[in-house]
């Protein structure tokens, strides 16, 4: 399809940015120097997480209220961001906002979203569903629907986080795009390739919901099933026909990353660059750490939005130690007798294991009177630390157990 029948252009993108310049924050490009020393590459993020509502939706909820007529209101339907983009465009419009939100959605989105000043109603279901009862509510109260990627001036509003890049790191090579229905993506590369064709862009989805990677499979539209993922924020079943074909015609490939991955990405921005971003912001930098995306020149990560319930931070942390290695759960069999747990305590801290938690079991099926099962939640140094402590174990005289990962001496000497 030529550039001049698809739905967006650099004009649309530039346009955007003039209506949207006063809502909008510019946010900064950070240089990521110790996680740039991990790929050998220069890696920056673009800190959406930053801008105003926690996300880069502002922008396109923003650019489409001041390029229509003025509604009598607006409806949405969103998992989160969309939703506090729209509340927050509605309400510097001056115009009543309500958003349909899955009923799942994370509670600090929801009550995020009703801060900004809009009504949230809650549908049962995945989003489709939402998307339905608020098309339907937008048709029966004469209100405005505005969708949270299927239409060229969201597209072109969040777009405007590409212009802002080139402007920003002028000799970016690769730019990694996290994305749910495509508007984010579409934009961006629409902005970056029409004007820089020999740069990358790569979008990135969960492994859980991929549908833009498989409607570029299948070259059509494709829905993909409802399916839990980190990335919430990017829960998207597909694309639309509007993302796609832009997708088509200036994205280099989308790639999709597992929940592990994801989970360490979030870990890593906490740990070596102090930001706090949800599992969707995540994903771009997700594709680097699973190998993903080749790392190659000059790269730039969008980190799409920050809006995450502090409660799922703590288990999406914990979810990243435990797939690098760093969390670990063994299980011994030993004899209920004084001094076992200190002698494996004493192998444990020899080997720089640090116990978090400790259990005891007296009465465990299959194991004989007098015995325990002792389960300790480990931190350690990763893979290799793991090694040498299951080494220094066995030189300590236990062996592997069948019942549990470990079995003490005193616990073989016992009678069965």
């Amino acid at each position: 399809m030529p550039d001049a029948d698809l739905p967006v252009s650099l004009a649309d993108v530039l346009a955007a940015r003039e209506r949207i310049a006063g809502l909008v924050r510019l946010t900064p490009l950070i240089e990521a120097v110790s996680l740039s020393g991990r790929f050998g590459v220069p890696l920056s993020f673009k800190c959406e997480n930053l801008q105003r509502a926690g996300s880069f939706k502002p922008r396109g909820a923003a650019n489409m209220l001041a390029a229509v007529p003025r509604p009598a209101g607006v409806v949405a339907a969103s998992a989160g961001n969309h939703a506090q983009g729209v509340a927050l465009a509605g309400r510097a419009h001056g115009l009543p906002v309500t958003v349909v939100m899955p009923a799942e959605a994370p509670l600090a989105k929801r009550r995020a979203t009703e801060g900004y000043g809009a009504q949230v109603v809650l549908a049962d279901g995945p989003l489709a569903t939402a998307i339905e009862q608020a098309r339907a509510m937008a048709q029966e109260r004469s209100l405005l629907f505005v969708p949270p990627y299927d239409n060229p001036h969201i597209v072109a509003g969040q777009g405007t986080v590409g212009l802002e890049i080139l402007e920003q790191q002028p000799d970016v090579e690769t730019v990694l795009v996290p994305a749910g229905g495509g508007g984010l993506l579409a934009g961006v590369a629409v902005a970056i390739k029409t004007q820089r064709p020999d740069v990358r862009v790569i979008g990135v989805q969960a492994l859980a919901m991929q549908g833009i990677v498989e409607s570029r499979r299948t070259g059509d539209v494709v829905a993909v099933p409802a399916l839990r993922t980190i990335a919430d924020g990017a829960g998207v079943a597909g694309p639309s026909a509007l993302t796609l074909a832009l997708i088509d015609r200036y994205v280099d490939d989308v790639v999709a990353v597992s929940e592990e991955a994801i989970a360490q990405a979030v870990l890593a921005l906490v740990e070596w660059s102090r930001m706090v971003v949800e599992g969707a912001g995540a994903l771009g930098l997700a594709a680097l750490l699973a190998g993903a995306v080749p790392a190659g020149g000059r790269t730039v990560a969008i980190l799409s939005g920050g809006n995450i319930d502090v409660n799922l931070l703590g288990r999406i942390v914990e979810r990243g130690l435990i797939a690098e290695g760093r969390h670990r759960t063994l299980t011994f069999a030993t004899a209920n007798v004084p001094g076992e747990m200190a002698r494996i305590s004493r192998i444990l801290a020899d080997t720089g294991a640090n116990i978090l938690t400790a259990n005891h079991e007296e009465v465990v099926a299959g194991l004989p009177i007098g015995l325990q099962r002792l389960t300790l939640v480990l931190e350690l140094g990763g893979d290799e630390a793991f090694a040498r402590m299951v080494a220094a174990l066995e030189a300590g005289g236990m062996r592997r157990g069948t019942l549990t990962d470990f079995a003490t001496a005193a616990a073989m000497a016992m009678p069965s």
